[in-house]
């Protein structure tokens, strides 16, 4: 059996003290904070902030908002990643699926709202074509239109992975058996994704409820809980008591959510054995579903074509000239071009560091006899119910004052944070994978731990640690509630300076920020996922 040795508890104790210094002490410290006036300890900040009409508004409104889209993503990303796995739909056609539902992840929550105003507004590329708006963009629909967009990408690649596990062999014994085609739905698809269609809908909510992006750009005077909070900490009249107030009222829906998907677990299904037969041919289904499927990804194209479109055009939308004299403008800005280095740096810095602190985490939950790891599962369950905004505000309070307020390090640790969970699963789910006697044999042949995790562990997760790589950096590059109450005007980032642009209505210079975010975001995606499929290639020639 293998020991724990000193090396395992001096990565141990630096990795906890992280987690305690910037996860549970700033949130606790922000809990304290929101009973107190002055130096008085009190609920009466809880009390007014439900006897208050805006802050009540806000939450049913959020609640309202976030339920509706997250019923209609629910629905559209399940009948696409049907599409995808369930019939016999061209392969050319499933392909531009999978890109063209996923690209807009690539893009900062904030344009989706300005992309929305272009396509859809007075005068947006849709309303030249029709000749009058098609609805208010501003407020209600638009969110549902924004947070759509938003949370579709990520309810269809959890569709998707999960419907890659089906068993089809289920649908050809139920086709011999004559069932109705309802009834074969019904027990080979739908229930088997039960769990995963449960998980959909609660997670399309809380990305919803708790973003900060789509209200801000296209929320108008429709109010919602995230814009609230914004108002209370870095609004016209600060509000210090009763931003710490709604924060941990932001944390009521998510929690619940979290409990609710522990409970959706029981529904999932698993196979002994996943079984792939051929799906039988139906031309009218696949002719229904390429037709559904390829007016989803048209939209989706439709409405971010205008941050192709806007740019590059010298007066949109009287003057439809190519020009690329927006983009020299940007260059040519030294604060501009700054902030997108700022961004760069940040977010190859989050990637690094952050894979480092993950992959270590998990590898001391997974393969060590160490006592306390489990605390790490803890944190990871901490990181992946409190919503961005709630742990940038909580970090406001609690390094309010001292060295570390405004640096890039303090931005850095907070997207560690904020995007710890996916990352840690992902290497901690491949890491117990492995054979566990591999540190056991290393020790008899005197070998050091460290050594073996070097010579045997990482070489075997190294597709792994790329696809960890990738997460950080595209998550870092396009948030914008976790740093939001962080930047200063040395530290701005794309992502925040997007929304300080919108002040000044430079639209224009929006989207070609957006589309710097983009290409780099698609450059080391790509790279990633290239080096992967290229180890994955050699390793099976070398077999």
């Amino acid at each position: 059996m293998l020991k724990t040795n000193k090396m395992m508890k001096l990565i141990f104790l630096p990795i906890l003290l992280f987690f305690l210094f910037f996860l549970i002490v700033p949130l606790l410290y922000m809990f304290w904070q929101s009973f107190k006036i002055g130096n008085v300890v009190t609920v009466q900040n809880y009390i007014e902030a439900l006897q208050n009409i805006e802050i009540r508004e806000a939450f049913i409104n959020s609640f309202k908002v976030s339920f509706v889209a997250s019923v209609v993503t629910t629905i559209l990303a399940f009948l696409l990643a049907y599409a995808v796995h369930f019939t016999t739909m061209h392969r050319h056609t499933k392909k531009v699926v999978q890109i063209g539902i996923t690209l807009p992840m690539l893009l900062p929550t904030i344009t989706y709202g300005f992309v929305l105003i272009y396509t859809f507004g007075n005068q947006g590329i849709l309303t030249k074509l029709v000749g009058q708006p098609l609805f208010t963009i501003y407020g209600y629909n638009g969110l549902v239109l924004g947070y759509v967009l938003y949370t579709l990408p990520v309810a269809f690649i959890l569709m998707q992975n999960s419907m890659q596990y089906i068993d089809k062999r289920f649908l050809l014994v139920s086709m011999l058996m004559h069932d109705h085609p309802l009834r074969r739905f019904y027990h080979t698809v739908f229930r088997p994704m039960l769990g995963t269609v449960g998980g959909a809908f609660i997670l399309t909510f809380i990305l919803s409820f708790t973003d900060f992006g789509i209200p801000a750009s296209v929320g108008g005077n429709y109010r919602v809980i995230a814009t609230e909070l914004y108002q209370a900490m870095l609004g016209s009249i600060v509000h210090f008591e009763r931003g710490a107030v709604i924060s941990v009222l932001m944390l009521v829906p998510a929690v619940l959510g979290v409990v609710m998907l522990t409970i959706l677990e029981r529904f999932n299904f698993q196979y002994k054995q996943v079984g792939q037969s051929e799906l039988v041919k139906h031309r009218l289904r696949d002719a229904l579903f390429t037709t559904y499927s390829i007016v989803c990804v048209t939209v989706v194209c439709i409405i971010f074509s205008t941050m192709f479109i806007v740019p590059f055009t010298k007066g949109y939308p009287y003057d439809f000239s190519f020009t690329l004299e927006h983009v020299q403008n940007v260059l040519a800005e030294k604060d501009l071009t700054k902030v997108y280095i700022n961004s760069l740096i940040v977010a190859l810095l989050t990637a690094v560091l952050g894979v480092g602190i993950t992959f270590m985490s998990a590898l001391l939950n997974a393969r060590t006899p160490l006592k306390g790891r489990k605390s790490l599962d803890i944190a990871s369950m901490i990181t992946n119910t409190v919503p961005g905004m709630v742990l940038g505000l909580s970090y406001l309070f609690f390094f309010n004052g001292s060295s570390l307020k405004g640096t890039f390090f303090i931005i850095i640790a907070c997207n560690i944070v904020h995007f710890f969970t996916t990352p840690y699963l992902m290497a901690k789910n491949s890491l117990q994978k492995m054979d566990p006697t591999w540190e056991v044999t290393a020790e008899l042949l005197k070998d050091s731990w460290l050594k073996t995790v070097v010579r045997i562990i990482l070489p075997n997760v190294r597709q792994t640690i790329y696809q960890m790589f990738s997460y950080y950096f595209l998550n870092a590059m396009v948030t914008v509630s976790g740093v939001i109450f962080l930047v200063s005007t040395k530290t701005m980032l794309v992502s925040t300076r997007i929304k300080e642009l919108q002040h000044f209505a430079k639209y224009t210079d929006i989207f070609v920020l957006s589309i710097f975010i983009l290409c780099t975001n698609l450059i080391v995606k790509l790279g990633c996922d290239y080096i992967t499929a290229h180890k994955e290639k050699v390793e099976e020639i070398s077999k």
